[in-house]
């Protein structure tokens, strides 16, 4: 039920209830008022009483010229209840220019006309009138203002959201303004929390700071806080506090955040609208990632582009970023058909200025890639596309095998033929220590296209020819992705539960979709060839972690977790590398290059030679077989292939 308080307080100061003119009037009855005080004030009450029309009929002279100045100035357009500094400021130039003004006309008056009986005290007497006045009026106005305002504010704000802002600098404090200056209020601020101790028990804008500390949530509870704004400046810092966070949520405080993908700078406008209830994915400790824009852009602007798995998760993030360099053409190919329609229409409305062909086809149909290669000629290939899903693959090896490995060795040799630049694969954490058939067949793509790449250096670098150079990325798993957990388990709990997780002690590492393809495009930059760089992705996460913080911000009742079992081929713990690999530093502080066993070329091709053919038999067990020849460290778990490894 509406408060009728407020309901009659947003009546009353509506701009239908008080108009422009009422409040005009209003202003120039201060004026009066202040100038008949400064009279008496100057005159005394007898002089004033006998003498009142002549002062009267000066005062509407005096209030005319004001009103000019409120015009001009647009003090009485706003609406009071939402009066800001720049109102008020706007007054005090209007005053001010109102009794300059004033000032020169009385001088030229008394120029004119001058007194005949002590002018100096005269125009000493005129000058503190005209002094009382503008003093007395801005005030006066500026009461009215902040009084009617703190009126509003105090009846209207039972709808509006008791908040605390993390951060007290630049960030913090642009929030609060915002807070302040939005003309529909939904929030009310109590508060400011600050990492720093000497600043506790401090005030900021007139709300007390309060120290990040173990009883900060009983400090917000005292105030009725029911959510938390995090300043973008702290944004990385409040990620990493998984204490404070857990301690929020089971308070049952909301928090705000801004999305990481958008970059603030103190030199641009923070609004409270470009925060936005917080997401799993805001709340993984992951620090901010740059990359070098500048080179990406001198290596991408008016190139001929082709990305494979251009409508998958990674894909099509990387259409997007490669787009943003304008390219002089993009090649787009997936086997999707509905997604790849779903990009087409992207790139024609978002990216209208690039040139671009979006083909329906896979990387396995060797003629139809060919043509594809012989028409458009790419100068740098990003190679996204493979099948990915680890129990789909583990019943399908023979898949695995045409798609991914043969696949990869297609548009491979047509770069190497038809003069690309640079190839860059984008390949998985599930590469090393394969347990499963995906991370293997993954695995034989790497070695194939490192042991390229060696055979080009060494046969054509020497001439003077052109060489494609391979890279290769590796990363773990992206949020968001096609299939992956988080999806997963917003589906689950929107329908009630239970939420299923393989293991207990399952761990994965965990990458943004957006800042994984940035530094997959900063690696292809820095590759010379023949490299493998691996990402750095922070710390791994519990998966029943996960599970537990998704239901807490859902706000979900009795959502249960239930543990299902690891999957076939499914281990515990991922890895980036395996105990035989060292990694080298690059100028990125998050890439590394990963030193790996390398492979004679031709010995490559004889085995994938042999798993082609092996793979139209669909026996599931010779064709793993032949894999686990090819990557010895290849050892199967939670599946039918581990007899293979006795």
């Amino acid at each position: 039920m509406n408060n009728p308080y407020s309901s009659i307080i947003n009546w009353y100061f509506s701009r239908k209830a008080l108009p422009y003119w009422c409040i005009l009037l209003l202003d120039c009855a201060i004026v009066m008022f202040s100038g008949f005080i400064a009279a008496y004030l100057i005159m005394g009450g007898g002089n004033l009483a006998s003498k009142f029309w002549v002062v009267s009929f000066v005062l509407l002279l005096v209030t005319g010229i004001f009103v000019f100045f409120f015009t001009l100035f647009h003090t009485y357009r706003g609406i009071i209840r939402y009066t800001s500094i720049v109102d008020l400021q706007r007054i005090a130039f209007a005053t001010g220019c109102g009794t300059l003004a004033t000032v020169m006309i009385s001088g030229f008056a008394i120029y004119v006309y001058p007194p005949q009986y002590n002018p100096s005290e005269k125009i000493m007497n005129i000058a503190e009138a005209i002094l009382f006045l503008f003093s007395f009026s801005t005030l006066m106005i500026w009461l009215v203002r902040v009084t009617v305002k703190i009126m509003f504010e105090s009846f209207r704000t039972d709808a509006a959201v008791p908040v605390a802002i993390y951060g007290t600098k630049a960030g913090g404090i642009a929030l609060a303004k915002s807070i302040a200056s939005v003309s529909e209020k939904r929030f009310k601020l109590r508060c400011f929390i600050s990492d720093a101790t000497d600043t506790e028990g401090g005030y900021l804008m007139g709300k007390k700071i309060y120290h990040n500390g173990p009883d900060i949530v009983s400090h917000l509870m005292e105030h009725g806080v029911k959510a938390i704004m995090v300043s973008p400046l702290k944004t990385n810092v409040f990620s990493h506090n998984q204490k404070m966070i857990d301690m929020l949520m089971s308070a049952g405080i909301k928090i705000l955040i801004m999305p990481r993908e958008k970059v603030w700078t103190e030199e641009s406008e923070l609004q409270v609208s470009q925060l936005h209830d917080v997401e799993i994915e805001d709340l993984l400790p992951r620090d901010e990632i740059k990359v070098d824009l500048d080179a990406i852009g001198n290596l991408l602007r008016n190139k001929r582009i082709l990305i494979t798995g251009a409508a998958g998760s990674i894909g099509s993030e990387m259409v997007r970023q490669v787009a943003e360099f304008h390219p002089d053409e993009m090649i787009l190919i997936d086997q999707a058909e509905t997604p790849m329609n779903d990009i087409r229409l992207m790139m024609e409305k978002e990216f209208a200025y690039v040139k671009c062909e979006t083909i329906v086809t896979s990387i396995a149909n060797k003629t139809h890639m060919e043509n594809i290669f012989e028409t458009h000629r790419p100068q740098y290939v990003f190679h996204a596309a493979a099948y990915k899903h680890v129990p789909m693959m583990e019943d399908n090896p023979a898949i695995a095998v045409q798609n991914n490995v043969y696949g990869t060795r297609v548009i491979a040799d047509l770069a190497v033929k038809y003069g690309t630049e640079k190839f860059v694969m984008i390949s998985t954490d599930k590469a090393v220590n394969p347990t499963n058939v995906m991370g293997c067949s993954k695995r034989i793509c790497e070695i194939y296209c490192q042991s390229l790449n060696k055979k080009l250096q060494d046969e054509r670098k020497n001439a003077g020819e052109h060489v494609c150079q391979f890279v290769t990325t590796r990363f773990g798993n992206v949020l968001g992705s096609n299939g992956s957990v988080i999806p997963l388990f917003k589906k689950q709990i929107k329908e009630g539960g239970p939420i299923t997780v393989t293991h207990p002690d399952i761990v994965r590492f965990f990458m943004l979709i957006p800042e994984a393809c940035r530094l997959v495009l900063e690696a292809g930059t820095m590759g010379h060839g023949g490299e493998i760089f691996v990402f750095d992705m922070g710390n791994p996460v519990r998966i029943a972690d996960l599970a537990k913080r998704m239901i807490n911000l859902s706000g979900a009742q009795d959502i249960k977790i239930q543990f299902t079992g690891l999957r076939h081929g499914e281990k515990l713990y991922e890895e980036v590398l395996s105990d035989e690999e060292n990694t080298l530093p690059t100028k990125h502080p998050k890439i590394k290059v990963a030193k790996v066993r390398e492979y004679d070329y031709d010995t490559i091709c004889n085995y994938e030679k042999e798993l082609m053919e092996l793979s139209f038999t669909h026996d599931d067990m010779l064709i793993v077989k032949k894999m686990k020849e090819i990557v010895p460290e290849y050892k199967s778990q939670v599946s039918k292939y581990e007899i293979l490894d006795k």
